[in-house]
Parts: C-alpha cells; sequence; structure tokens
C-alpha cells in the first residue's frame, strides 16, 4: 500500500512524521501527503474524506498550509451522520475563523443541526458557533441559540449559554434578548448550567445597564441564597475538592455578586450576611479555600459595605501575609494596596508583617511590600518606618538597595519632622548606599543645608565623620568636599557644637587632606574632583596658613587629561597666586537657596530660574556674560509678530538668535567687532553654559533657525574652531545641526520666478553689504524668493563665509546653499545666496528676520549681525 495514499491512516502519517530526523525530511513527509489528500479531494474521494481532514487537523497544528482542505469541511458538516460532523465541525473551527468569507456557506447546515433532533449534534453546532461565531452568524442563528437556553439536557443548555457569550459580545444590541432566559437559568440545580449562567448573566450586566438593574432587583436575593447553600451544603462526592463544596462556583457566585453590589447599598444589604459567612468558614489551609476567601475580599471591597466587614477582609489578608506560599502573600500585598484608600488604618494594623515582607527572599514580594510601606508611611509612623527601613538597607541585596534608597529618600524628603533628622537620615543612607542615590538626592541634601545655619558646624562635622568610614560612596564624598569647602572654618573651630554631639578635633591640614585624599582617588570621577578643587580654592581663603600647600595640590592637576580639570586648576592657580585681593570676595559663604525653588524645579511645577529683566548676568564657563532673563529656548522673542525697530544693541539680538550666550560687550547694529577664540564661538553657538530654565511661556516662542554653508556640517564646525579645540569639534557637531536646522544643500528654487521687485539694501556696515533681489512664483503671494548678495568693502579678503537667519513663527524659511565661503576685497566679487521665505500672514505682516554673518578677515574671526525690518509689506 502506497504510504502516502488516502487509505494511510492518520497514525501512520504521524508516526512517519515524528520518525524524521531533520525538518526537510518532515516537509518532504508533509509535502507528499498533501499532495495525496489534493488528489483525493479533486477526485471528491468520500470514503476517507474523514480521514484526510483528520490528516490536514495535524498538519495544520505542525505550521504548514491547509487552506485547500476548507471546502472538505463544509461537505462534512452537510452529511447526515454524527462521525462526519464531529470530524467537520472540529476542522471548522481548527482550519477556519470569523474572518474567512467560506464561513458563510456554512450558517445554513449550522441552523439545521441547531434544529436537529439529536442532542449531540446540536451540541456539535453549539460548539462551533460559539467558537469562530462572525456578527452576521450570530444576528443570524441568535434566535435559535436562544430556544436552546430552553432545551431538556442540561449539557444542551450549558453550551447555549456559551454559545450566547460569543453573540452578545459580537452583537451587544441584542442582549435584552437573553435577559429573561438567564433569569430562569439563575435557578438552575445543575451547577454547570449554573456556572455558564452566572458567566452569561456577568457579560450580560457589563454590556447593558438595563441588564444590570434587572439582575439587581430581581436575582440578587437568589443568587445570595445559592452561594450560602453552597457554603453550608453537606459533602457532595461529585462537586468537593479538598473537602470544599464546588469551589468554582463559589468564586462564580462571588464574583456576579461583587458586580451587582458595587454602587447599590440595597444590594449590598443584602449580601453582607454571606460574605461573613464565606470569609469565616471558609478554611484557610486549602489552596481551594484560599482562592474563595481571595475572591471574597474583592468583594467587600468592591460593593457599598460598613467598615465592619472591611476590617475583617483586611484581616484576612494580614493572615494571607504570613503564608509560605509567595503566590498567595503577593496577592495579599496587591490587595492591601488597593485597600489603603477604602480603610488606611485596617491596614495599618499589619504593618510589622508588611515590613517583614520588604525583607523577603522573593524580589517580587520584597518590591511591592516596599510599595505598600511608602504608602503607609505618614507624620506619626514616618520615623519607626524609616528606621527599620535604613536598617533593613545595610543587609539588603545589591539589586533591591537602589529601589531602597530610592523609596526612603522619598519618604525623608517628604515627611521629615526636622531638619537635624532629615539631614542624619539622609547621612545614613548616603553612608550605606551613597552610590545608588540619584544626583538629585544630594543636590536636595545640599539645599537643605545650606537652610539649617544653626546646623552648619553640627552637619560639617558629621560629614567628615562620614568620609572617614564611607570614602567609596560618591555621593557622601561630593557632599563632604562641598560641606568642608563651604564651613571648613566651623570643621576647624568646632563652632556651632549641639549636646548630642561628641568632641571632635581637626586641624586646618586635616581638612585639606580630606580634600586631597578625595581628588586623588582613582574611583572618584570628573564631577567629584572639580568639587574637589572649588572646595580647595575656597579652603585658600578660609585657611590662610594653608594657602602654598593647597597651590601645589591644586597644581597637580594642570597635567590632567581632562580639560575641564586642566583649564579649573590654571585658574583657580592663578586666583591663589595673582588674585588675592579678588578671592575673598569670590569664595565668600553661598547665599541659602531657596527649597521651595529647588522643590518645584524637581516637581515641574516651577521655572527653574525666576525670569527678571533686573537679574544679574552669570558667569557662563567660556568667560561670557548670560543674563537669566534670556533663556536657551527662547531664541527670539517677536511675540507680537510685528517688526522691530533696528536694534541698538547687538548682544540683545544675538542672545535671543542663539540662546543667550553671545558676548555682552555691546556693538550697534550692524557694526564688527573680533570674535572669541574658536572655543568660545563652539560654546556661543551652542550654548554649553547650563542657561536658566525659563516658564513655559518662552518655550512656545520657540522659532526656525536656518543657516546654510557650502561645506558639511563638519567643516562648518572646522571653520569655526581653532587648532587646540579640534577634539571638541566633533562632538559638538550633532548638536549644532541640531540647533541650526543642518548645514546641507536643499532642493534648487525653480527658475521661473515670475515678476521683478525693486532691489533693497537689507543690510550695511563699514566692512559689508547686503543686497536683497526679490521675486514670486505666480499664484502663490504668499511665497517669497530673495536672492541675497554680499559684498565686500574693505581692502581684505574674506574667508569661510557663513550666513545665518531667524525668522518669527508666522514665517518659514528655507536657505539654499551658498555661490562660496570667499568674499573678494574691494566689491570685485560677491556671494549670492538664495532664499525662500513663506509667510502664513501675508498682506497682514510683514517679512521680518534676524541675521548673523561670520567670517575671518586676516586670520581673525569676525561676527556682524542686524535685523532686517523693512521689507515691503506686500513681499
Amino acid at each position: 500500500m502506497n504510504p502516502f495514499s488516502s487509505e494511510t491512516r492518520l497514525r501512520d502519517m504521524i508516526r512517519a512524521i515524528r520518525a524524521c530526523k531533520t525538518a526537510a525530511e518532515e516537509r518532504a513527509v508533509v509535502r507528499k501527503e498533501c499532495a495525496s489528500i489534493r488528489a483525493a479531494v479533486s477526485d471528491n474521494d468520500n470514503d476517507y474524506r474523514h480521514r484526510n481532514l483528520a490528516k490536514l487537523m495535524f498538519i495544520h497544528m505542525l505550521g504548514y498550509p491547509t487552506h485547500f482542505g476548507q471546502m472538505e469541511c463544509l461537505k462534512l458538516i452537510a452529511a447526515p451522520g454524527f462521525p462526519e460532523k464531529r470530524i467537520g465541525y472540529l476542522g471548522l473551527m481548527l482550519l477556519l475563523d470569523e474572518r474567512q468569507e467560506v464561513l458563510m456557506l456554512v450558517t445554513n447546515s449550522l441552523k439545521q443541526d441547531l434544529n436537529h433532533t439529536n442532542q449531540y449534534i446540536v451540541g456539535l453546532a453549539l460548539c462551533a458557533l460559539g467558537n469562530i461565531s462572525s456578527a452576521e452568524m450570530a444576528r443570524d442563528l441568535a434566535p435559535e441559540v436562544e430556544r436552546l437556553l430552553q432545551f431538556r439536557d442540561p449539557n444542551v443548555r450549558k453550551k447555549a449559554a456559551l454559545c450566547s457569550i460569543r453573540i452578545i459580545k459580537k452583537v451587544p444590541d441584542l442582549a435584552e434578548n437573553f435577559v429573561n432566559p438567564v433569569a430562569s437559568l439563575l435557578k438552575e440545580k445543575h451547577h454547570g448550567v449554573l456556572l455558564t449562567a452566572i458567566q452569561l448573566c456577568a457579560d450580560l450586566c457589563t454590556v447593558s445597564e438595563e441588564a444590570l438593574e434587572y439582575f439587581r432587583k430581581k436575582c440578587t436575593e437568589g443568587l445570595v441564597k445559592v452561594l450560602k447553600d453552597a457554603v453550608n451544603s453537606p459533602y457532595a462526592p461529585e462537586y468537593d475538592i479538598s473537602g470544599i463544596a464546588d469551589p468554582f462556583l463559589q468564586i462564580k457566585l462571588l464574583r456576579i455578586l461583587r458586580i451587582l453590589g458595587h454602587g447599590d447599598a440595597d444590594a449590598s444589604d443584602l449580601m453582607n450576611d454571606v460574605l461573613a459567612q464565606v470569609a469565616t468558614k471558609t478554611e484557610s489551609n486549602k489552596n481551594a479555600g484560599n482562592a474563595i476567601l481571595y475572591e471574597c475580599v474583592e468583594t467587600i471591597m468592591s460593593i457599598e459595605d460598613s467598615g465592619g466587614l472591611r476590617v475583617l477582609a483586611i484581616n484576612i489578608l494580614g493572615r494571607f501575609l504570613s503564608n509560605r506560599d509567595n503566590n498567595i502573600r503577593y496577592v495579599a500585598l496587591n490587595m492591601l494596596m488597593r485597600a489603603i484608600s477604602v480603610d488606611g488604618q485596617a491596614v495599618q494594623r499589619h504593618r510589622a508583617t508588611i515590613v517583614e515582607c520588604v525583607k523577603d527572599s522573593d524580589a517580587s514580594i520584597r518590591k511591592r511590600a516596599l510599595e505598600l510601606v511608602y504608602l503607609l508611611v505618614n507624620e506619626t509612623n514616618v520615623k519607626p518606618l524609616t528606621k527599620e527601613l535604613i536598617d533593613y538597607l545595610e543587609v539588603s541585596d545589591q539589586d533591591f538597595k537602589g529601589d531602597l534608597t530610592a523609596k526612603i529618600c522619598s519618604i525623608v524628603e517628604k515627611l521629615s519632622p526636622e531638619k537635624i533628622w532629615y539631614i542624619d537620615r539622609m547621612l545614613k543612607v548616603l553612608c550605606e548606599a551613597g552610590n545608588y542615590v540619584k544626583d538629585e538626592v544630594w543636590h536636595g541634601l545640599i539645599v537643605v543645608i545650606t537652610n539649617a545655619t544653626n546646623l552648619h558646624g553640627y552637619t560639617v562635622r558629621s560629614l567628615y565623620r562620614a568620609i572617614q568610614t564611607s570614602g567609596d560612596q560618591e555621593a557622601v564624598v561630593r557632599v563632604a568636599v562641598w560641606c568642608i569647602g563651604e564651613y571648613g572654618d566651623l570643621l576647624v573651630n568646632n563652632t556651632g557644637m549641639l549636646d548630642l554631639e561628641e568632641p571632635i578635633t581637626v586641624t586646618e591640614n586635616d581638612a585639606v587632606d580630606v580634600i586631597e585624599a578625595a581628588i586623588k582617588r582613582h574611583t572618584s570621577d570628573l564631577s567629584t574632583r572639580a568639587m574637589c578643587l572649588i572646595a580647595l580654592l575656597k579652603l585658600s581663603s578660609r585657611f590662610p596658613s594653608c594657602s602654598q600647600r593647597i597651590k601645589d595640590i591644586v597644581n597637580q592637576s594642570k597635567g590632567s587629561l581632562l580639560l575641564e580639570l586642566q583649564q579649573r586648576s590654571i585658574e583657580f592657580d592663578s586666583i591663589i597666586e595673582k588674585h588675592q585681593n579678588l578671592r575673598s570676595a569670590l569664595v565668600e559663604r553661598m547665599p541659602v537657596l531657596d527649597e521651595a525653588t529647588y522643590s518645584g524645579r524637581r516637581a515641574g511645577s516651577l521655572p527653574a530660574v525666576d525670569s527678571t529683566s533686573q537679574g544679574n548676568p552669570l558667569q557662563m564657563p567660556n568667560g561670557i556674560p548670560k543674563t537669566a532673563a534670556a533663556p536657551l529656548l527662547d531664541l527670539l522673542d517677536l511675540s507680537a509678530d510685528e517688526p522691530a525697530p533696528q536694534s541698538s544693541s547687538g548682544p540683545n539680538f544675538l542672545q535671543d538668535l542663539l540662546g543667550g550666550d553671545i558676548l555682552s560687550t555691546a556693538s550697534q547694529s550692524g557694526t564688527t567687532h573680533p570674535q572669541k577664540s574658536g572655543t568660545d564661538v563652539l560654546l556661543d553657538l551652542l550654548s554649553t553654559g547650563s542657561p536658566p530654565a525659563q516658564n513655559g511661556s518662552s518655550t512656545a516662542d520657540i522659532l526656525s533657525i536656518s543657516q546654510d554653508n557650502n561645506k558639511t556640517s563638519v567643516s562648518a564646525l572646522n571653520s569655526l574652531s581653532s587648532p587646540m579645540v579640534t577634539s571638541t569639534q566633533n562632538s559638538s557637531a550633532s548638536a549644532i545641526m541640531d540647533l541650526l536646522d543642518g548645514f546641507g544643500p536643499s532642493p534648487a528654487v525653480p527658475k521661473d520666478n515670475g515678476p521683478a521687485y525693486p532691489s533693497l539694501v537689507a543690510f550695511e556696515s563699514n566692512s559689508l553689504s547686503l543686497v536683497f533681489n526679490f521675486s514670486k512664483q505666480p499664484g502663490s503671494p504668499q511665497i517669497t524668493e530673495i536672492e541675497a548678495t554680499f559684498t565686500n568693502k574693505s581692502s581684505d579678503n574674506y574667508k569661510d563665509f557663513i550666513f545665518q537667519a531667524a525668522v518669527p513663527k508666522f514665517l518659514q524659511l528655507h536657505l539654499e546653499p551658498a555661490s562660496g565661503n570667499t568674499l573678494p576685497a574691494s566689491g570685485n566679487g560677491s556671494i549670492t545666496q538664495k532664499l525662500r521665505v513663506t509667510n502664513n500672514q501675508h498682506g497682514k505682516k510683514s517679512i521680518i528676520m534676524r541675521i548673523r554673518i561670520s567670517y575671518k578677515s586676516n586670520n581673525k574671526d569676525m561676527l556682524e549681525e542686524g535685523q532686517i525690518s523693512n521689507i515691503p509689506r506686500d513681499l
């Protein structure tokens, strides 16, 4: 016999497939078997159709295509016998789904089978309809399914209820047709029918508010009675599981009571007694009993209930926390987190058990318990709970320290009763897990320390002790270095001793030793070493006798490979050696930092810096003054969208144009002044001085900045930078492209520029002239094409010529590549560059732009800027 003919039995095919040693062999066997089945389908082989379909189902489960056998399912379903229908319906459910168009052909067969005299065939049809019914099939066959809910056989009623669930999910409008039949099913004695009826009732309540109100009024008492009978029922072997009568039915009943009682006081009153019985009579030493108790607690927490029953539910959860099963403890913690908002006082009684769960060996339980403890903390228990958490921090796993320290720091910051307690707790956390805390934590600690003026001496002495024992914790080192630099004289003089302190003797050299050790630690990062240098500069003023030693330590960083440390070392050495008259004023005590402002910044509710027009200039790392009123994001302050007058202050214009990091030495609009070195140009252009943030109104005024150059963006950076800062150019390239929308060439402007307009001298200085020639495309009045012509009026050639422009938000600017980057002297040549401006308010507002032109003259960086506001409104 051919091993791959239709006469091959299913078990032989399975055996042949399992005997294959490689995927290729398996594919070969399946391919030959599928070919044989296709041949049988073509020959309309009725004798082995059921066998072929069984083989196809196995092949389908292996992941191979079997679409060619779909019609065979329909033929078997149309057969009169039960065996053929059974295989046909099984294939229908496995090989097809509701999205298949061929499924429409089976609707008539399903309707006939739902009305069949054989209850088993009816069951097959209900099972298939419940699995693959589409919305159209549900509408067509809903009356038959509704009728079968009253069928004489309980198995058919059960399958009809399950099929009804599918129907109302597909067509919610049909829900009202099933309300009355379901109400009668809820009185069934057969547990199987009752289970499916309860599920159907729950789904009806979900899709229909009218059904929910109907079941509340008509069925609540009956369901309560069924649950009470199940709880008090004697031993029934057919339903007994671990000594509990049908826990599945009890759980379903509790769930439907939860739906009916939620938001309805009358329905909740009817079920209070039975819920108390379930909570007290159910055994908790078996898993089935714990499942019932958990659902009972869920129901109590969901319905409108008095406090006594909720206390009973929370006590059950407290017992769950003592269970050895991790799953039970985990679900108890989850439920307690929800119960806090309902009855926090009852949850507080189990606080000790919850804290013990924080120390559990299971990571999931530890994390969930920690979140619960965080919710439990209040003003009355913050001290004992924080002490327990910090004590556990000493022995906790490394993987858990990060989450634990974050919660402890948040608790201490939010609920600290006094500053000294806050400082002590934070120091303990930093000493135990300083490497796990975020920067905001020790930043906030420094803010609090500056505000606690009567605790400065106590704090610096505590930190001096802490750095001796916990020098490996980076956060401790940073805070200690800052405080010793700021309050070193208080440390040496034992100023502000408290009664609880032990006397400590620290000399000036001891304080310097601590800073020197920190800066020489190989694990210290750049920020820590930079803070050490600043602290040494402060101590050179506070400890004049150690000034020379401090100078020697600072000089050691002059050869550092880190440019930041090298620069600081050179600058601080110069201050110590040459500017002693300025040093004391430069390193005087930090002003008290505003805690409210800092807290608001962390919460995102307050601006980082108050924007005032009288703000003092801030000195940036590159020596460029920056006012607080010029935020990084406020590129163009043209909120009125009107042409501004020609600016008389070049720096103010450039601060708006490029983020406020431009030289403040005033120059008239259109005048020339020497640029800084290449480093300063990059810093100016990229605003690397961490400018203060502005409130949300300035962010909305961000305008597009366009620039172009005939070189790539990297070469543009090279033209701006001196050789000594080559290493910074590549790292700044992406930032400058983000800021200025890239340097790459853009698509060419069409040559047909429409009617001509008079030329306009847009900008003119002693050394440079800029003329605009305008043109417009026919039919596009809002688009203006500008040809900018640059002419050199001086006797020196200009190299690395770059033109930049910025426009308000109602304009869109597009720059074409310039014709060159060298501008010949004395007007012997020119550079041209095309601009395309789209005015979204054409006819109402004129084109206005601010420009910046940079070039090199005699190898000296030059910069010119100005505002163009004299363009006619009709352009």
